[in-house]
């Protein structure tokens, strides 16, 4: 898995070479980083797709208990994993100003988090019953969660190095080798999947821990690739990826200090999303349902924007670290206008045809389940989803716009605006008054109408931020002389006094 932008250590080893018909901060630059990323997620929501059908398949219980448990584990795996993928940022910085074996102690310290974190996570096993009780299910459904949720408790050490040693990869610009990783956790669980949740082929039949299982399976697995790839030879020699693993004091207040913020606003955003969800579902059946259909279409639509968004930052990254912050500028506005361009496609279609895309989800009654009377026709719940893609459509474009400058902002350092922005809006904006608007009996569209009201001003806010510059003086990385003369695409430009105070964030 190599990438020709980057040669071996015969070829000036760390300089990264745009292809020839690649404009720096153009279209193609973007895309080439990006496409992997897109499909690397893509690769998770199969993952997460397959899981619940083969569930739902075995029984209705079941993937009604993954989802909570699901949600459960994210609340806090999200801090984590915010902060384990921060060094991708250092990995991007470092890649730019030509220091390479500042790369392999910057990926060390995102794995020492991750060991110490993977391993404390495992204490959530024995707080389960009453962490998993807090949502006040019925006591059969209770103990399915629990029983998914503590086979999931041993898959956040194994996720966390895949997305530490990730960061490695994708902050250097090779994405490609990204996507493969996600691919063999992917078949590896998938397959399990199969043979562990009804017992085929010798196995027992496993039901819902079986589904969790695989998962802890496929995320070792993913885990082990992506550090095999990670302590090889060449990377070794180029990278310090063996010699670097001494903790530094300074290296590691760095990835905490910009790494918490960005982890803080993951756990907050899946937090205010929670609520935001469990509240709408008190609204009624129909409302419920329909709620869900519409979130697992706006999540399908999402994942090539998130992609973008991550190859902004990364690029971000690389271009300060070059001290180059015109380019990463024009990265930045590549990237808004791809996911621009994408999302007025999706909000098209989501206006145009949305009683085909409802039609997707329609059931006829002889599903699992269909023995026990339903609460709420589909009829009903189809009358409802095309009036919420209506405000998805709307809401995209903004979203659009919102996760390109955050991820910009991020890929300066930035982190700590992002975070606080986003918690000051969520709760006033989005979710306080979906409560409100739940406890008087409002009807669900302006609980929606919060929702889109908050992702828009987020957008605005972030705009905003990125267009008053500050972000062009912001740096993770220490100072330090470059390792290697950069190559004839990357001439460094006169440095600026101002651009190279190395932890400067307003």
């Amino acid at each position: 898995m190599t990438d020709p932008d980057y040669p071996t250590t015969s070829e000036q080893p760390t300089t990264r070479k745009h292809h020839s018909h690649a404009v720096p901060g153009g279209s193609r630059e973007l895309i080439a980083l990006a496409l992997p990323l897109v499909l690397s997620n893509a690769f998770m929501t199969i993952q997460v797709t397959v899981d619940r059908v083969l569930l739902s398949h075995y029984g209705t219980l079941e993937v009604a208990a993954a989802l909570p448990a699901v949600l459960l584990f994210w609340l806090p795996f999200a801090l984590l994993q915010g902060i384990a993928g921060y060094a991708t940022t250092f990995v991007a910085q470092y890649t730019g100003a030509h220091r390479p074996h500042r790369v392999g102690p910057a990926i060390w310290h995102g794995l020492h988090f991750s060991l110490v974190t993977g391993i404390g996570f495992l204490g959530l096993w024995v707080l389960a019953p009453w962490y998993v009780g807090l949502g006040g299910h019925d006591p059969h459904m209770t103990n399915l969660e629990i029983t998914y949720f503590r086979c999931l408790c041993f898959s956040a050490l194994p996720m966390l190095i895949v997305i530490t040693v990730s960061g490695f990869f994708s902050g250097r610009g090779q994405s490609w080798v990204v996507l493969w990783i996600n691919v063999v956790g992917t078949l590896v669980n998938v397959v399990l999947d199969i043979v562990m949740i009804p017992g085929l082929y010798g196995f027992p039949e496993m039901g819902i821990a079986g589904a969790g299982w695989a998962t802890v399976a496929g995320s070792w697995a993913s885990a082990l690739v992506a550090l095999g790839l990670f302590f090889r030879k060449k990377f070794r020699i180029e990278f310090s990826t063996l010699s670097g693993w001494r903790p530094e004091r300074d290296l590691t207040i760095r990835l905490l200090r910009f790494g918490g913020p960005a982890g803080l606003q993951f756990m907050l955003d899946v937090l205010a999303f929670t609520v935001f969800t469990i509240f709408v579902a008190r609204l009624g059946a129909a409302e419920a349902a329909a709620t869900s259909i519409a979130i697992t279409l706006n999540m399908f639509t999402f994942m090539p924007i998130f992609g973008i968004a991550m190859a902004v930052s990364i690029l971000v990254g690389q271009r300060l670290g070059e001290d180059r912050p015109e380019l990463a500028q024009s990265s930045t506005n590549t990237g808004f206008c791809w996911a621009f361009g994408i999302m007025t496609i999706v909000a098209t279609v989501f206006v145009v045809f949305p009683d085909t895309l409802v039609s997707l989800f329609a059931n006829d009654g002889a599903g699992a389940g269909s023995s026990t009377k339903a609460d709420v026709s589909f009829a009903a719940v189809a009358a409802v989803v095309p009036k919420l893609l209506i405000f998805i459509a709307v809401y995209s474009l903004a979203d659009a716009a919102n996760l390109v400058y955050a991820f910009a902002l991020r890929g300066a350092g930035d982190t700590r605006f992002v975070t606080v922005v986003s918690f000051t809006l969520a709760w006033p904006v989005m979710v306080l008054p979906t409560i409100y608007i739940v406890n008087t009996g409002g009807n669900l569209y302006y609980a929606w109408g919060a929702a889109s009201l908050y992702i828009m001003l987020l957008a605005g806010c972030c705009w905003l931020r990125f267009r008053g510059g500050k972000w062009k003086a912001m740096r993770v990385i220490e100072q330090g002389t470059p390792e290697i003369e950069p190559g004839p695409a990357e001439v460094i430009g006169p440095a600026h006094s101002e651009a190279m105070e190395s932890t400067t964030v307003a």
